[in-house]
């Protein structure tokens, strides 16, 4: 069974600057894959919470993990409806008016329910989750032992119902602004973000061993997807 393209489901469809709206599946997965921090909403008890999460994508689904003391954590493991969204952030577009001006962005927004992963499935995306954001890591560090499986709830969140918006070019002036005297003598365009990683800083018992050589090829959030 083919899975929907992004945007074809009534709450998926971008209605707001429709242009921005992508409908190749292949770009969300770009999107989901260059990316290691999402956020996700609940409502318990009347209240909508937004919570950041780590995440890895998985196949057809997006992986994420909290704890099992979570009440927010353990609604969501109930299969209540929730909105998992993916924002890169690539830079500030400069107007000649502040109504114009903007930001280069991309962004995957899914809507769905999750369902909660156990036994030797929640191990391997575990592991999974640990290798997209630290690659290479997995080979090192000890992997989760049993109290630690307990004292975590993994969630899966199908990627079904989507939708991709993303957000570049030049600035969208209005037209008499480009005539102005005066606003046309404005400097515009776009300033790009881009992220970096800092040098590793050891604590106190590994002052002596080098770094792993894996950290020299670990890309930046929001950079080209990773293999």
């Amino acid at each position: 069974m083919s899975i929907p393209a992004p945007g074809s489901s009534p709450r998926t469809r971008v209605r707001r600057l429709p242009d921005k709206a992508v409908t190749d599946r292949r770009v969300a997965y770009d999107i989901l894959d260059a990316g290691v921090m999402a956020h996700v909403a609940v409502v318990t008890d009347g209240q909508p919470y937004v919570v950041p999460v780590g995440y890895a994508r998985r196949g057809d689904e997006v992986i994420f993990h909290g704890s099992s003391a979570s009440r927010l954590f353990r609604t969501l493991a109930q299969g209540v409806p929730t909105c998992l969204t993916v924002t890169l952030l690539d830079g500030l577009v400069l107007a000649r008016s502040l109504f114009e001006s903007s930001m280069h962005y991309r962004c995957v927004m899914a809507i769905g329910t999750a369902r909660q992963l156990e036994g030797d499935e929640e191990v391997a995306a575990l592991l999974d989750l640990s290798e997209h954001l630290m690659p290479g890591r997995t080979a090192d560090a000890r992997h989760p032992a049993p109290q630690e499986l307990k004292a975590t709830i993994t969630l899966a969140l199908p990627l079904d119902e989507i939708s991709v918006k993303v957000g570049d070019g030049p600035p969208a002036d209005v037209p008499e602004d480009l005539t102005d005297p005066v606003y046309s003598r404005i400097w515009a365009g776009y300033l790009p973000i881009v992220e970096s990683f800092g040098d590793p800083v050891a604590d106190d018992l590994a002052r002596d061993i080098p770094p792993p050589t894996y950290l020299a090829h670990w890309a930046p959030p929001g950079s080209a997807p990773r293999p």
